[in-house]
């Protein structure tokens, strides 16, 4: 399992037999005791960096998210899998690299651009799709970015409920995004609700805990926090009808952002609290981590480059799971992972059924968590523009660049190339990496054109004049 601090007797010692795992995930007996089927809550942050939190070390304080970790397992080679926000959310819910679903970049507000038209398809097999049909309740509560038409709406996903916003981004207090629109909704239409953002979100999901506390359920928290607008929760709005003639209080970007940061952190106390006032702790599996990583407001310290970069900066990002009972805590895990991960392990957890010839990039992460079992070696991709093999990061370069090797054991920060020395390892990096570009583009989801006259086509070239001699 890497860097692990605990052994696997001494887990089996503190958490029962490994039966006890395996019979979590058929949902029957163990022993005198009915195992009942576990609960799901993914926490999702927005641009956080991998040096933000105060769990990695990072300049702000979370206690709450140091809590988490004390109770859990933290991740130090966790990685999103894409480096922007859209692509990565089409991963999470399919459990598939984004390019499968036709998403490998971000879905645009701007109706002006082709990726304005593009979401994900009702006929993608999602994670509240199959928990359903495995008797779960399921919702999401924040940011969706997978399509801006109603056909293309959670709803049609499997979710029960959605109560968020279907954009990039909206300003917090108005909830209009950065075209103008009103972007706040109830499943498939428009609510008025006021707030901020990040407290709307943790109040409902709060409440959905307390609904559904006796049924197993899913549910997806995905915070808009710390993505831009800079905004704090006293800050008034600043676009959209009910914008605020007033100014936001005298303060640098960091301190905002802190502000955000600690906004977010509140909010996952208060859903921890929901889980443990509810009595359903120790069937409760809570998953937080980040979709990509950080931007120039945050820190991705000790990582080369950030958000919308391939760099490790990019994509590994700051994740933690508990579950008391199950995860010992205090653990620390350096296995190679990626968002794809959950939903195979939702579904192996849950007892849930994937469609027949149907086949899943991530790998169940259970008996990582659970057991400390080792996931071995593996190689993942990321946009067809880099990739991980074991501890080895291969940047392929292109446009006049050479290939880049970095060993990432030794070398976290990316600045020591080492492709000279093992061309063999870059060749066959390489060839698996077209062969995974290959297999992805066979059979992935085409996405619609836009409208005639929607998108602007490229300028004409201006026509030369005819010299007079």
């Amino acid at each position: 399992m890497g860097r692990q601090t605990m052994t696997r007797r001494t887990f089996l010692k503190a958490a029962g037999l490994s039966a006890v795992a395996a019979a979590v995930a058929r949902g029957a007996p163990s022993g005198r005791s009915k195992v009942r089927k576990p609960n799901f809550i993914i926490i999702l942050a927005d641009d956080m960096g991998y040096g933000d939190s105060s769990v990695y070390g990072g300049w702000i304080q979370t206690p709450h998210m140091e809590a988490l970790a004390a109770a859990g397992v933290k991740f130090t080679d966790f990685h999103s899998s894409g480096s922007v926000c859209s692509p990565t959310r089409a991963g999470l819910v399919t459990g598939r690299y984004q390019q499968r679903a036709g998403i490998p970049t971000v879905v645009n507000a701007d109706p002006k651009t082709p990726e304005h038209y593009w979401g994900l398809h009702d006929t993608e097999v999602t994670f509240p799709k199959l928990l359903k049909a495995a008797g779960y309740a399921s919702a999401i509560f924040g940011k969706w970015h997978l399509g801006y038409t109603r056909n293309f709406s959670p709803m049609h996903h499997g979710f029960d409920r959605f109560r968020g916003y279907v954009s990039g981004c909206i300003d917090y207090a108005s909830h209009y995004d950065r075209m103008g629109a009103y972007d706040w909704w109830e499943g498939l239409e428009h609510v008025q609700e006021d707030g901020y953002v990040t407290h709307l979100i943790t109040k409902h999901s709060v409440k959905f805990i307390e609904d559904n506390k006796l049924r197993p359920f899913c549910l997806y928290v995905a915070h808009e926090a710390v993505h831009t607008p800079l905004q704090a929760p006293e800050d008034p709005p600043r676009t959209g009808a009910n914008k605020a003639p007033g100014r936001a209080p005298a303060r640098t970007n960091k301190e905002t952002y802190t502000l955000m940061m600690r906004a977010m952190d509140d909010g996952l106390g208060e859903v921890v609290a929901a889980v443990r006032r509810a009595g359903i702790a120790d069937r409760t599996l809570i998953f937080f981590f980040s979709d990509n990583g950080g931007t120039r407001y945050g820190s991705n310290a000790p990582l080369r480059g950030g958000k919308a970069t391939l760099w490790e900066g990019g994509h590994r990002v700051p994740a933690i799971a508990s579950w008391p009972g199950r995860i010992k805590p205090g653990t620390v895990t350096d296995e190679l992972t990626i968002s794809l991960d959950l939903m195979p392990t939702m579904l192996e957890l849950a007892g849930a059924d994937l469609p027949a010839g149907h086949k899943l990039d991530g790998v169940s992460l259970a008996a990582l968590m659970l057991e400390g079992k080792s996931l071995g070696r593996r190689q993942l991709f990321w946009d067809g523009r880099a990739m991980r093999d074991g501890q080895w990061k291969l940047m392929p370069g292109g446009q006049g660049q050479a290939p880049a090797l970095y060993d990432l054991a030794a070398d976290i920060a990316e600045q020591n190339d080492l492709s000279a020395k093992h061309p063999e390892r870059v060749r066959d990096m390489l060839a698996a990496l077209e062969a995974w570009k290959k297999d992805v583009a066979a059979g992935a989801t085409p996405q619609p054109t836009p409208p005639a006259g929607a998108v602007p086509g490229p300028p004409e070239k201006p026509k030369r004049k005819k010299q007079v001699k």
